[in-house]
């Protein structure tokens, strides 16, 4: 009876936990975003109508026709120049350039985590798993060293290393199994 009941755990707790996390995030977004109360109101009370789903359609259409706007209406000069002027503002600056390169970095043009390596940490044979970030520093004074993203386990955070170029070496698997192989701590199959 143990047995299956620890068993019953190892298959519901992951499916559930990603039920749970995934209705909470659309739930939160579509509360949090949904324009129905201020659109609609039921004549006869007064009071708003809720509409369920109208807040995730409003930031999913909203992310396209910015998408739209930007690719049809705004060339690249255009882009920089409003870049350069958000940047204006030292706190609004900062949040912005980490979030956009975060970002760029799982869906842009030139994604930055698809070289997994192994680092090797110490004389011990300590090592990590992470990802090639920087395959050059000369420009910051540091000629043969790299910049190594190692993210935390069970977690999307993580820490940037600099090692030396002879210190690192690529693993042969996927991105996308290094990254969930790192962030479950080890524990996910390969």
């Amino acid at each position: 009876m143990v047995n299956y009941f620890v068993r019953g755990l190892l298959v519901v707790i992951p499916i559930g936990l990603t039920i749970y996390f995934v209705v909470w995030a659309v739930k939160t977004i579509d509360s949090t975003l949904n324009l129905s109360d201020f659109i609609w109101m039921n004549p006869e009370t007064g009071k708003s109508i809720y509409i369920p789903g109208l807040g995730l359609l409003s930031v999913l259409l909203l992310i396209m026709l910015a998408g739209l706007f930007v690719t049809s209406f705004i060339t690249r000069p255009i882009f920089n120049w409003m870049e350069k002027w958000l940047k204006r503002f030292p706190v609004f600056s900062f949040i912005y350039g980490s979030i956009k390169d975060f970002t760029e970095a799982f869906v842009g043009d030139e994604k930055k985590f698809d070289k997994p390596v192994l680092i090797e940490m110490n004389e011990t044979g300590v090592k990590k798993v992470g990802f090639l970030t920087q395959k050059d520093l000369k420009k910051i004074g540091l000629p043969g060293e790299v910049a190594v993203y190692v993210p935390f386990s069970y977690s999307f955070a993580g820490q940037l290393y600099i090692v030396p170029a002879e210190k690192i070496q690529p693993l042969k698997m996927k991105a996308s199994d290094a990254m969930k192989f790192a962030v479950s701590g080890g524990v996910s199959q390969l």
